[in-house]
């Protein structure tokens, strides 16, 4: 079994929740254009399409599916499960996106309510009788009053339909979190990665097909072009398979609290690529959300320096 190194795991995950912060901006633009299950079950499929060809160099031709009986139903099971989950947590915040009026910061918002299953993950983790240090629990606290000042620093103002798709995709995401760190290790990241955006990407085509088909006569499939192109190779090929790589060395609390810095690059994204301004405020919500990943961690930079 892989050593548990929470640091070298969030470094990982930092990079892909970079990518998903900025991903929050693309999500926005290509929500005027296509259906949300449609975006969803091409990039995936795309995505999965990348990674099969890049497991197969890597790992010289050797199949994703192995040809015994066995080897299938380890493989099989873990796969479907993450891209169901995957899939539900994908199209529920593309949704969310999509149904927003105008005038809503929807990738600051988008971003914190995401960022939710950083309370999630620890809970669930306590119904699994793992036990969470205190520096943890207060790490989540600082993160989820950061993410607060950060995404909502008028306030709530009012919920949206959007708000409530995304709190149950965070709900989602959590129990997505859970589902690799269980199957990851014995699977390995790039072939449980691949497999799951295959299961992904059919269960959202196939939905969309029966749901959204009305839809496509005026859906601006060119026009978003670009916008798929940044989601199909950095926030699903590239984002999803660090998530599963780096959660190999990460508790999935720790995993969770160092993803949930994809809401401040979501704000971030805005501001430098759509010009939203910031407050002190939210600027204030920056530093309390990086230093909640930095406190998680501080019982584990001090057995790296015991273990030296």
């Amino acid at each position: 079994m892989t050593k548990r190194n929470n640091i070298k795991g969030s470094l990982i995950l930092g990079l892909a929740a970079l990518i998903w912060g900025l991903a929050f901006v693309a999500q926005d633009a290509v929500a005027d254009k296509m259906p949300p299950m449609a975006v969803n079950g091409i990039r995936s499929t795309a995505a999965f399409f990348l990674l099969a060809l890049f497991f197969k160099i890597k790992y010289k031709g050797e199949k994703i599916f192995k040809a015994d009986k066995k080897s299938i139903k380890e493989t099989l099971l873990p796969g479907v499960l993450c891209g169901a989950l995957l899939a539900v947590s994908t199209n529920l915040q593309q949704a969310g996106i999509t149904l927003y009026p105008n005038g809503v910061a929807v990738s600051a918002r988008a971003g914190f309510l995401t960022a939710l299953y950083v309370i999630i993950v620890p809970l669930l983790s306590v119904f699994l009788k793992k036990k969470i240090k205190a520096v943890v629990w207060v790490a989540v606290i600082v993160a989820i009053i950061g993410v607060y000042l950060l995404c909502f620093s008028g306030g709530f103002g009012g919920v949206y339909v959007g708000d409530l798709l995304l709190i149950f995709c965070a709900v989602c995401f959590s129990l997505h979190i859970m589902t690799v760190d269980r199957f990851c290790e014995e699977i390995g990241g790039i072939r449980l990665s691949t497999i799951q955006f295959l299961f992904c990407g059919v269960f959202s085509l196939i939905c969309s097909f029966i749901f959204e088909h009305k839809s496509y006569a005026s859906a601006d499939f060119v026009g978003a072009i670009p916008y798929l192109a940044f989601l199909i190779v950095f926030s699903s090929t590239i984002a999803y398979t660090l998530q599963i790589v780096g959660q190999k060395f990460a508790e999935p609390y720790i995993a969770s609290l160092t993803m949930s810095l994809e809401s401040v690059f979501a704000a971030l994204g805005g501001w430098l690529i759509l010009n939203n301004s910031m407050s002190k405020r939210e600027i204030i919500g920056c530093v309390l959300v990086f230093a909640a990943i930095i406190l998680a961690q501080i019982d584990d930079r001090k057995q790296i320096a015991d273990d030296r």
